[in-house]
């Protein structure tokens, strides 16, 4: 967004193409790597003006498209009870989150055993977008590596995620585990996680594994 704002015409330009893309079929444009609540501001004034632009060419394009932003790093966490004013839903993207929260470079194999997803400090952003979400009724999925993790997509579950998004190949087992496993034991696993902030993250990431797979068995079996 930083860029997109830097360079209004450049970002424009996309705009109106996304607008115009969603007057043949569903589409919800995401505002990515927010971390200023003037950001949004800037973003949606272009918006703005993009529709207008297309509206005086009388170009279709869907008036009631969705605007919704990323959550990557922990300034959006922390101000999400901002960001859910203005926008239509959230989208957490978990690898950029626990790369920033935690001052870990993914790729860089000397600090790679560092990437912990169940890191408490990555799990209360989480928690606390969804809860800033939900208090303003909108939704929030999750993107990423965690998202395709079966063991994490559970506890995504029950931390309260609506929507969890990857890559096509990896859906069939996620779905197939997340549909063994009831939506209240889910939200038991969530809490006991909570509980255990105290308590190293690769125990913790073990501890649900264990859960997941006495939940759905098949886990064993299909990874």
């Amino acid at each position: 967004i930083r860029y997109c704002l830097a360079a209004p015409a450049v970002f424009l330009t996309q705009l109106r193409a996304i607008l115009r893309a969603s007057a043949h079929g569903p589409v919800r444009l995401l505002i990515p790597m927010l971390a200023h609540g003037h950001e949004i501001e800037q973003a949606l004034q272009l918006i703005d003006q993009a529709r207008a632009q297309l509206a005086e060419r009388r170009i279709a394009f869907d008036a009631q498209m969705p605007v919704g932003g990323m959550v990557e790093v922990p300034a959006a966490a922390l101000t999400a009870g901002l960001f859910v004013r203005r926008l239509d839903f959230l989208s957490i993207g978990t690898n950029d989150l626990i790369q920033y929260t935690l001052a870990v470079d993914r790729v860089n194999e000397t600090v790679a055993r560092l990437y912990q997803p169940t890191h408490p400090a990555v799990l209360q952003l989480i928690d606390m977008t969804v809860k800033a979400a939900h208090a303003n009724s909108l939704k929030v999925s999750v993107c990423g590596e965690t998202a395709a993790d079966p063991v994490m997509a559970v506890l995504m579950v029950g931390m309260g995620v609506d929507e969890l998004s990857m890559s096509p190949n990896l859906i069939p087992l996620v779905k197939k585990i997340i549909g063994q496993v009831a939506l209240g034991d889910a939200r038991a696993l969530a809490d006991i996680v909570r509980r255990m902030a105290g308590s190293p993250a690769d125990k913790v990431y073990t501890y649900c594994r264990n859960q997941v797979m006495k939940l759905a068995p098949d886990l064993l079996y299909l990874q």
